[in-house]
């Protein structure tokens, strides 16, 4: 018995198997995508080089690396967004790729809906076409046969659930009904960032590309996304810094690092474990080559000049000449341990509310809330986006007064806020030093640049603008302005997004280690995992204190959604 295989149109494939007494043929198409022989120069520097990987059906990849290493950029060369300096992109014929688009102002001109629709263009094309086919006052024959066409067309699409799949999508992403038919100009930053994943998810697409797809989801809508993913089915792709996602969604982990890129068929946990085996033996063959360089260089200066050995000093030359040289992975040299400024001294209640009630004009965003926060407990606001979570925090900071009620702050409380847009209002023309070193205090100004590199800026890094810095590498600038000045209340809303895994997780030993009294706003779950005493749910206009960690208030909802499903059957 034998076996042919033959290649026919980049992705098809028919393999013929001979046997007694039959032919049998089998037909089939692997759904992928790949990169082949990639390599992309920025000035003399090589990003990626020669890297060739394929991503393929029923697979979901986590693309990972620290801040800088090129995540981004290589989804946006997967996406046809960046062209390649050698190398090429193929995708199988016939198969459709979807992106999680960055520009949140792109379609502000259209409905939700619409641009939910989008996701799929021929799907909207058509209905487009068929609308303005049928709004015709003279309607001909030919617009008859074209609308005949059309529709079979549509039919086949499932065109006419589209809306309704629509629908499921945005309802399951947290943006409510009344919602649905509003303009995206309208929406709020949260909630077209929810739209936008809507859009890049509807019809379900055979390649699906998503960057950061759970930055600014609230723990229901990150949950339901899980569950989406797994049942796709799909080639899929995702930059993700939140582990707790990412260990729930991936079958293979990605890792960018040093202009290379190495598959990992495990999920991120397991990952960790192969990759500290993989640097060991890395580690283990540069070491032994190095001994055996150092013994060979020696070799030729003792015995350069001697005729006897001539031949045998020549041959090492070359031999050293040709010798391809073993490279270690980047170590991480993120292990260096934050430590905030010693706290100065508040009241044992830092914050107490007693009966606090806000509205924005006839709308309730929570009423009567009770609570009292104790010093140097750490607490979590979590619950959907909308519900009130970032309002009380203005509360407390004092940004908004004309609240019901009575807050009140203990002695000596002093603040140090992280807001949800604190990168964006970095000064884009300053480099990465004059922003930390205009706001040093002189006694802390010979520290500055060990405070960069505690948050891996240094070398060149620090000379660049603030322009030209990541998403994450920004949020992790603005961290380091908090931490010049002393503080014993520290709120941080939404402090991770944009920060790799390793960044995070500095920025969680940090504040484990803090001593004063700590409010974070998040909907991450590993990031709130051990550090977070108590939880606060904001939803249905209420403020509910669980005395729990994250993973028991988790397990709690969980019990509670599966009684009221229950209750529903009865």
């Amino acid at each position: 018995m034998s076996v042919i295989l033959t290649r026919i149109h980049t992705a098809d494939f028919v393999c013929i198997s001979f046997d007694y007494y039959c032919i049998q043929y089998t037909f089939w198409r692997l759904k992928m995508i790949s990169a082949n022989n990639v390599t992309l120069r920025i000035g003399k520097k090589a990003l990626f080089e020669d890297v060739n990987i394929k991503f393929t059906e029923g697979n979901c990849y986590g693309l990972i690396g620290a801040n800088g290493a090129g995540k981004s950029t290589f989804l946006k060369i997967l996406s046809g967004q960046l062209d390649t300096t050698n190398g090429n992109i193929v995708i199988t014929p016939g198969q459709r790729l979807s992106v999680l688009e960055q520009d949140h102002f792109k379609y502000d001109a259209f409905t939700v809906m619409d641009t939910v629709i989008m996701g799929n263009q021929r799907l909207y094309d058509i209905m487009k076409e068929k609308d303005a086919i049928y709004a015709k006052e003279d309607f001909s024959e030919e617009d008859g046969i074209r609308a005949s066409e059309l529709e079979g067309e549509f039919a086949e699409m499932n065109g006419w659930e589209a809306e309704s799949d629509a629908a499921t999508l945005l309802n399951g992403l947290g943006i409510e009904p009344d919602l649905h038919y509003t303009l995206m100009g309208d929406l709020n930053g949260n909630e077209k960032v929810k739209v936008l994943l809507a859009r890049a998810l509807f019809g379900n697409p055979d390649i699906l590309l998503l960057d950061e797809p759970t930055n600014h989801l609230d723990l229901g809508a990150i949950e339901w996304l899980e569950e989406f993913l797994i049942s796709n089915g799909k080639a899929v792709v995702v930059i993700s810094h939140d582990r707790t996602f990412v260990d729930n969604i991936t079958t293979r982990t990605i890792e960018v690092t040093m202009g290379r890129i190495y598959d990992y068929k495990v999920n991120y946990s397991k990952y960790l474990e192969l990759r500290k085996d993989r640097r060991a033996q890395q580690q283990k063959a540069y070491d032994e080559q190095q001994k055996m360089i150092a013994e060979t260089k020696d070799f030729i200066e003792r015995f350069k000049g001697t005729y006897s050995k001539t031949l045998q000093v020549q041959s090492r030359v070359k031999m050293l000449e040709k010798l391809e040289l073993i490279e270690v992975d980047e170590e991480d040299t993120s292990a260096l341990r934050l430590k905030f400024p010693p706290s100065p001294r508040s009241g044992s209640y830092p914050v107490i509310a007693q009966e606090l009630s806000k509205y924005y004009g006839d709308h309730l965003v929570f009423k009567e809330a009770g609570f009292t926060i104790q010093r140097e407990e750490k607490v979590a606001f979590v619950g959907r986006n909308g519900e009130g979570k970032s309002t009380l925090v203005k509360c407390i900071m004092g940004e908004i007064t004309d609240y019901t009620g009575k807050l009140t702050l203990g002695h000596n409380v002093q603040i140090g806020y992280f807001a949800q847009n604190q990168a964006s209002l970095l000064d884009e023309e300053l480099t990465v030093f004059q922003t930390v070193d205009d706001v040093t205090p002189s006694e802390l100004k010979s520290n500055t640049k060990n405070l960069l590199g505690a948050f891996m800026f240094s070398g060149d890094d620090i000379d660049k603008k603030v322009k030209v810095l990541s998403g994450g590498e920004r949020t992790r600038l603005a961290m380091i302005k908090l931490l010049l000045q002393p503080v014993n209340l520290l709120i941080l809303d939404e402090p991770t997004n944009h920060l790799d895994l390793k960044t995070k997780d500095i920025l969680k030993n940090a504040l484990i280690d803090f001593d004063g009294t700590l409010i974070v706003v998040s909907h991450d779950r590993d990031f709130l995992n051990g550090l977070a005493q108590k939880v606060y749910e904001f939803g249905n206009g209420k403020v509910t204190e669980h005395l729990e960690d994250i993973n028991g208030f988790l397990r709690k909802k969980k019990m509670e959604n599966l009684r009221e499903i229950e209750s529903r059957k009865s």
